[in-house]
């Protein structure tokens, strides 16, 4: 059977409140030469029954269509479960409050076949819960100091998984930044200009800044992206940001 061109997996626990309208953005694609994938931690509310629902939906259309339901011991050993699973070339990793705008699957494929050389990984535009707008071209210079990109719908050859493994699950959230800084500066990414997700604002690093920021110095070290010293300073400067902002948002209340 041949692969398909995009694996797609969602990683969910307890998102009965916002699990539907993302499957039903990857339904909605005009490009359908996809598998989906759900791995689900084991959820206690309706989760699971409205993954089961869909499941008609899928088969009716002739979608690849897997899920399962069982503990994991966090994020990116689910994310590791899913690519386990994964047949496609190209690998996408959209989470269980995010949604693909229409035709989002048919902009990364025109935009992979335009290519003439390899590349590791390739994102574009998303936007944060209709408002903020993440836009920015992978540069090193900028990389080496912070996750620089939105890694929500973007795709990674599957070959770079194959060579560099899988994520490290005993991150609780800079995996997927950690996972990119494997390469270093000699990652090949390739960045296209066009909206094709809007993304949720209750992931992981949204509602644990500090513990975000600590992870992320951790893994900087790790790969020694920067000095020791100059990775301290940043890490100084984002809770001093943090700190103020804090402050402001407590005078205006």
């Amino acid at each position: 059977m041949k692969a398909p061109f995009f694996s797609i997996i969602t990683v969910c626990y307890n998102s009965e409140n916002t699990i539907s309208k993302t499957i039903e953005s990857i339904l909605k694609q005009s490009f359908q030469n996809f598998e989906y994938i759900i791995i689900d931690g084991k959820s206690t509310d309706k989760t699971v029954h409205i993954i089961k629902s869909f499941e008609e939906e899928f088969a009716r259309k002739k979608l690849d269509f897997h899920w399962v339901s069982e503990k994991d011991i966090g994020i990116y050993d689910a994310f590791n479960k899913g690519l386990e699973i994964a047949k496609g070339k190209w690998i996408s990793f959209l989470g269980s409050d995010d949604i693909y705008v229409e035709n989002a699957l048919q902009y990364y494929f025109k935009e992979i076949k335009k290519l003439n050389y390899d590349i590791d990984f390739i994102h574009s535009k998303v936007k944060v819960e209709s408002k903020r707008i993440i836009s920015n071209e992978w540069k090193w210079k900028n990389f080496k100091k912070k996750m620089s990109i939105s890694h929500v719908g973007s795709f990674h050859n599957k070959n770079y998984f194959k060579e560099f493994g899988l994520f490290d699950d005993t991150l609780r959230i800079a995996g997927d930044y950690e996972m990119l800084l494997r390469k270093k500066n000699i990652l090949k990414t390739h960045y296209f200009d066009k909206l094709t997700v809007i993304m949720g604002n209750s992931g992981v690093s949204n509602s644990m800044v500090v513990e975000t920021y600590k992870e992320t110095t951790d893994v900087k070290n790790k790969h020694k992206t920067q000095s020791l010293i100059k990775n301290k300073i940043d890490y100084t400067v984002w809770r001093f940001k943090l700190f103020l902002k804090n402050i402001l948002h407590a005078i205006i209340r």
